[in-house]
């Protein structure tokens, strides 16, 4: 045995580092997180005959119309007295409408792009806004030595690792009466990487030889704390909890993944987009994410974990049915949860039900 990290907490750690405006070297490139970025380490590049480029999604790319020769993504030449807040607003796009014009943008086009998209990767698993600077290193060993950084080999281990979701360790189990049902009891799930945690609401006690009424839920600050009005995220985790308490069985999954996977501080700018005009989705694109970020295999494995096989899915939302059963989980029955429809979220469920298919 060795006190060596494994490549999954070598890759949280190198989440970690960005989150904190550290680099780290990925093959052979340095990469920074555009969001944080500091201008101290934007002037070193500058001054250090480095050639800093810019990465962002197609979809970034589109809003800012610029060439994505990479196909999901576009690397854009960074000019090289570039100022801190013009490589910020590459990234963000809070300031778009005021200053749509950022360019000319000179895309690089040719070569290899892998290590860019595996940067992108990580970034987005990292909760931060999809874009790096990064630079190429003839000596990337020796530099990550030398700055003491965290480094990642271009390996297909690595992008196995990627692709993989994090084994989930069973932490803790307890009873816990709750308001539908004196039969409770809450399940914490931790990733091996140490992660973010999830959990599992058990109530009663459900068979594990029938479907169990069951619903993935996906944390929502705002919504399931807060009673925001714009989605219907805490209307329907009551309206889950209420109805499996009523039929004396049920679990209910609740699943750190807020704002469909991005987070909630990339949720608020996708609100923030939403109050200059842009539906939901249309925000989430020009941040650069995807329609929806979620890893659904996290709750197909706590369930599996929990003993179930067979679930009646409690859900408006096809597409996650179809990922529950690619996983091997049988969905014997969808559960309609029509609830908490106000004047603040109309416009945003008829979004989901037109562009994401949610059947409402």
């Amino acid at each position: 045995m060795t006190f060596h990290p494994t490549l999954p907490e070598l890759i949280a750690r190198a989440r970690s580092d960005l989150r904190a405006g550290v680099p780290v070297v990925l093959g052979g490139s340095l990469v920074f997180a555009t969001e944080t970025l500091s201008s101290e380490r934007l002037t070193a590049l500058q001054v250090g005959g480095h050639a800093p480029y810019l990465v962002v999604t197609s979809w970034r790319a589109q809003t800012l119309k610029a060439r994505a020769y990479d196909g999901d993504l576009a690397r854009l030449r960074m000019p090289q007295d570039a100022p801190l807040a013009w490589v910020h607003a590459i990234a963000d796009p809070a300031d778009d409408l005021n200053t749509p014009m950022k360019g000319p943008l000179d895309a690089l086009r040719g070569g290899d792009a892998s290590a860019a998209r595996l940067a992108l990767r990580i970034i987005k698993d990292a909760r931060l806004l999809p874009s790096a600077v990064m630079v190429d290193l003839s000596e990337a060993s020796d530099f990550a030595t030398e700055n003491v950084l965290t480094r990642l080999e271009m390996t297909p281990a690595l992008e196995e690792a990627l692709d993989t979701s994090g084994a989930l360790q069973a932490i803790v189990s307890a009873k816990l009466p709750l308001e539908v049902s004196e039969k409770g009891r809450l399940h914490v799930f931790r990733p091996e990487d140490g992660g973010e945690e999830h959990y599992a609401i058990e109530i009663g006690t459900p068979s594990r030889q029938a479907p169990v009424l069951a619903r993935l839920h996906s944390a929502c600050f705002t919504g399931d704390l807060l009673g925001s009005l714009k989605c219907d995220c805490g209307p329907q985790l009551r309206a889950a909890l209420a109805q499996m308490g009523q039929e004396g069985a049920g679990v209910l999954l609740y699943l750190n993944q807020e704002g469909r996977g991005i987070g909630l501080a990339n949720k608020m700018r996708a609100y923030s987009l939403q109050d200059q005009g842009f539906d939901t989705v249309e925000a989430n694109h020009r941040l650069g994410f995807e329609d929806d970020e979620r890893d659904f295999r996290i709750g197909s494995g706590i369930l599996a974990r929990l003993g179930f096989s067979q679930i009646r899915l409690m859900t408006n939302n096809p597409a996650k049915i179809e990922m529950m059963q690619a996983q091997g989980m049988h969905v014997t029955e969808r559960v309609a949860l029509k609830v908490g429809r106000t004047a603040h979220n109309d416009a945003y469920l008829r979004t989901k039900a037109e562009k994401s298919g949610h059947l409402l």
